[in-house]
């Protein structure tokens, strides 16, 4: 490997030596406590917003987060190492995570993984040598029906391959404007940091919401007529003390019990399913020679 990590270093000690955070940081620290009843509740985002400025979690950022909230620097370095999306060196401009939990990495996660590593010329949790891009294997995107899933700065890049990854990260480097798959173009890591502390870049309602596999389920509920009980439905089921299905019978079925009417419901599910792929352009990407998702122009 050819980049060169930055060890980090122990809270309160080392980078703590830094110049202090700038008095607008200082200023924005003390307005996000102010937001909460219980000011020490603001410390996730004020960690987010040291990382804005500092670009990780520096032992000067530590000493800030303490001083305001009365906290003690071990309390904040806790919190700061506990957490992985606060970093304790420095990241690059895109933070491009990999997801190699199970779903991910049998549709390719760990394929994808290995040739970034190969491609970047890094290992995991490293930096290229320009500064451009941090690579990192994560547990779970959460976003599992779009598996292989590849995250920058938390935008989603859905069902992707070796290849797409590989075009995706090159588009990064070179400063292509890049649109996530679900989600609003990609803005640097820095940038999408100060989003998390809670300063909005009005960029909420850019781009695609939800996709494909998301809205299936919602379709057949629609097609199929079901709908979730009232609160008052719901209550007066759950009065029997039965769970979902423990020979509870359904008061919209005069002639047999949820069990058997559940497992009719599953079986039309299971069809309209069918149908609904049946019926769809849509094809998943192929993991030979497939272009990046979300490569039209924004």
């Amino acid at each position: 490997m050819t980049s060169v990590q930055p060890q980090p270093s122990a809270p309160g000690s080392g980078d703590a030596a830094l110049p202090p955070l700038p008095e607008q940081t200082m200023a924005e620290l003390v307005e996000l406590a102010a937001r909460y009843p219980q000011p020490r509740s603001a410390l996730l985002p004020m960690l987010h917003l040291v990382q804005s400025v500092e670009g990780y979690v520096t032992g000067a950022g530590i000493e800030a987060c303490a001083e305001v909230l009365g906290l003690s620097t071990a309390d904040v370095a806790g919190v700061a190492t506990f957490y992985t999306m606060y970093k304790r060196r420095p990241v690059g401009d895109y933070h491009v995570g990999v997801c190699t939990n199970t779903l991910c990495a049998v549709m390719g996660g760990d394929a994808i993984f290995e040739r970034l590593k190969d491609h970047l010329d890094v290992g995991n949790d490293e930096t290229t040598e320009d500064g451009r891009i941090t690579l990192e294997h994560v547990e779970c995107n959460a976003a599992c029906d779009y598996a292989p899933v590849v995250m920058v700065n938390w935008e989603f890049f859905d069902q992707q391959t070796p290849d797409s990854a590989v075009g995706l990260v090159d588009r990064l480097r070179s400063g292509e404007e890049v649109a996530a798959t679900r989600g609003a173009r990609v803005c640097t890591w820095r940038e999408a940091e100060r989003v998390l502390a809670g300063f909005p870049d009005d960029r909420a309602d850019e781009g695609v919401g939800a996709g494909e596999p998301t809205l299936l389920g919602l379709r057949i509920a629609r097609d199929r007529g079901w709908t979730a009980p009232t609160p008052e439905q719901a209550a007066e089921l759950d009065s029997s003390g039965t769970g979902p299905g423990e020979g509870r019978a359904d008061p919209s079925d005069s002639g047999g019990t949820a069990p058997y009417r559940r497992a009719d419901q599953e079986t039309r599910v299971q069809e309209s399913a069918a149908e609904t792929r049946d019926a769809s352009d849509r094809t998943p990407p192929s993991h030979e020679g497939a272009t990046a998702a979300g490569e039209e122009d924004a």
